[in-house]
């Protein structure tokens, strides 16, 4: 379990260099609440982006990929929702679910793959 943990907090912190090297401002990073949580909350321009970071060792970031649920999916909205109403968002809000899948091989660097809007409306 703590090896699962380290590897999920490396793969949060890459992704987050990941963002504000394209440019995205973090604004918070595991968001909870009783719904479900959030990896990391960060604005694109106007757009609020709520980023789910898989994380795997490995060369392939395709398990990290698939590991994402119709469950997953729908814990991840409510998240949103929650977050969105706490904070005093309205319908005007723009936003979206990105995922990054982050792969730690054995060697060399990891290897990142990004998703926008990564859940089809």
């Amino acid at each position: 379990m703590a090896q699962r943990l380290q590897t999920g907090a490396a793969g949060e912190a890459i992704a987050r260099r990941y963002l504000r090297r394209k440019g995205y401002r973090i604004i918070d990073s595991n968001w909870s609440t009783r719904l479900g949580e959030l990896d990391i909350i960060a604005k694109q321009a106007d757009m609020l982006v709520f980023v789910e970071v898989k994380t795997r060792r490995g060369a392939s970031t395709d398990s990290a990929l698939e590991s994402i649920t119709a469950a997953k999916h729908e814990r991840m909205l409510k998240a949103v929702y929650q977050f969105l109403h706490d904070h005093d968002m309205d319908s005007q809000t723009q936003w979206r679910i990105d995922v990054i899948a982050v792969a730690l091989p054995a060697q060399g660097a990891p290897r990142i793959d990004h998703v926008e809007d990564a859940f089809d409306w």
